[in-house]
């Protein structure tokens, strides 16, 4: 039987000396928090390392829900939690399955929707809006097969979108960004390569 292949990002979650994509947080999320009262309820699927979620707690945000299927990259970000001084609920989970317990007003998802198969990314947005409060904000970004997948997530990326299908699944709320580019990305191991992306801000408006 063959070896599962597993993933780059897995074994570089365990070096405790870098970070595997990002020390920052997405632009995005710096651009659209000032949307947000600091008691927002606030959500990201598919967490990693945990950039993101680090950097809203650090601006004071505590109702803050991070999940994701790697056990090593959730390991990593209470780690960090704890060398930065900040708390946040960080747990396993798999966005396929994943059971809302409750509405949040920030549910964001970056560079990790492709790698389930359409319908239940599709799935996972729908049951999302359900739960997110009027007013609250969705950020969502995806890979799109506009150029093909890189040679590292090719085995992974099984839900690639077409352009701008992403935008359909939010015609029914207020879009407040939407971009369609290609950007170079590099990982430690891992050569300069391209990907093609959407990201889409949206708000509830009733």
């Amino acid at each position: 039987m063959a070896e599962k292949e597993v993933p780059f990002w897995e074994e570089a979650y365990q070096n405790p000396d870098h970070i595997t994509f990002s020390n920052e947080p997405n632009g995005t999320v710096k651009e659209f928090e000032k949307l947000l009262p600091k008691e927002a309820r606030i959500l990201e699927a598919g967490c990693g390392e945990g950039q993101n979620v680090l950097y809203l707690a650090k601006q004071g945000y505590q109702n803050i829900d991070a999940f994701d299927l790697s056990e090593n990259g959730i390991l990593k970000l209470k780690k960090l939690c704890g060398i930065h001084s900040v708390e946040l609920h960080a747990f396993v989970d798999d966005l396929t399955t994943y059971r809302f317990e409750k509405t949040y007003d920030l549910i964001m998802s970056f560079g990790t929707l492709h790698f389930v198969k359409k319908d239940l990314w599709k799935q996972f947005i729908r049951r999302a809006k359900e739960n997110t409060n009027p007013g609250g904000i969705h950020i969502m970004q995806i890979f799109t097969d506009e150029v093909p997948a890189s040679a590292d997530i090719a085995t992974f990326a099984v839900g690639l979108a077409k352009d701008e299908e992403i935008k359909e699944l939010y015609e029914d709320w207020e879009i407040l960004q939407f971009k369609s580019y290609v950007f170079e990305d590099e990982h430690p191991n891992v050569p300069k390569h391209l990907h093609a992306s959407n990201k889409i801000v949206a708000r509830r408006v009733k």
